[in-house]
């Protein structure tokens, strides 16, 4: 299916975005930290839809004047729809834009038709910051400890972060390197920050009002968002499928491939 790459202005600052016709319901698909749409390549060229770089991240916009709060990208998702004109989609996300796609399930009800999220960030009670994320909500910590990420570092925490140190290659890490400027580093501090742990559960409270099917994918050996949270989602969340991926880290469809197929089938048939 061909891919093509485009460029939109939404609400004044520049959207990079990757479309392809949809092959049944057209998907909507969020990425989380520290990535951009890249992530989605194998799914997006299964199913068409939209993957997008959320504000920050890629080639999207990165002005300080920017709302990286939680709330901040659920209004952005929503403006996204309205702009594109998509009147009902379903929504793949991971991790930070798993916890996007929900909430936006519950404010567009009408618009989202299914949901599946991939390791996300746990709205839910229980769930305590990794240490990185600890640090990078201290004021001037945070900051110090962005300067002075290289290469290097970055490769290890990506990798860190999977099962299969393979499922970040050279060049992918290159590619999110080559994207990791002030404006993405100003933004995942600014969104480390929208929320705190007490805050999560209250702004997950609606997650048993939600109407929609959610497939909730989860890899078992995540180190940030324990598999724990799978089962608690799947319990909080009136209409959920369950599938744990033994094996895997934090970004699982990297490690199994035909997580692709899965999440891509479940987008665009509900099945």
């Amino acid at each position: 299916m061909d891919v093509e790459e485009h460029t939109i202005e939404l609400d004044g600052a520049p959207v990079f975005l990757r479309r392809a016709p949809p092959a049944g319901v057209e998907t909507l698909y969020l990425h989380s930290v520290p990535t951009s749409c890249d992530d989605w390549g194998e799914p997006l060229a299964r199913t068409g839809g939209v993957a997008v770089d959320l504000p920050g991240f890629g080639r999207t916009g990165k002005a300080g004047n920017l709302d990286y709060s939680l709330g901040g990208y659920v209004t952005f998702a929503e403006r996204l729809l309205e702009h594109l004109g998509l009147e009902q989609v379903s929504v793949v996300g991971h991790g930070w834009g798993a916890a996007v796609a929900l909430l936006l399930a519950g404010r567009a009800a009408d618009r989202v038709a299914r949901v599946a999220i991939v390791d996300a960030l746990p709205l839910l009670d229980g769930f305590a910051w990794p240490p990185l994320a600890r640090w990078l909500r201290r004021p001037g910590v945070g900051e110090l400890l962005m300067g002075s990420v290289n290469r290097w570092l970055l490769a290890r925490v990506l990798r860190g972060a999977c099962a299969d140190p393979g499922a970040w290659p050279a060049e992918r890490v290159n590619a999110i390197w080559e994207q990791f400027d002030q404006g993405t580093q100003r933004a995942i501090l600014r969104l480390h920050r929208s929320v705190d742990i007490d805050s999560l559960p209250v702004i997950g409270a609606g997650l048993r009002q939600l109407s929609q099917p959610v497939l909730v994918v989860w890899g078992e050996l995540d180190p940030w968002f324990p598999a724990s949270f799978a089962g608690a989602y799947a319990r909080a969340l009136p209409d959920a499928e369950l599938e744990l991926c033994e094996g895997a880290g934090h970004w699982p469809w990297l490690e199994r491939p035909h997580l692709a197929e899965r999440l891509a089938h479940f987008a665009t048939t509900g099945e």
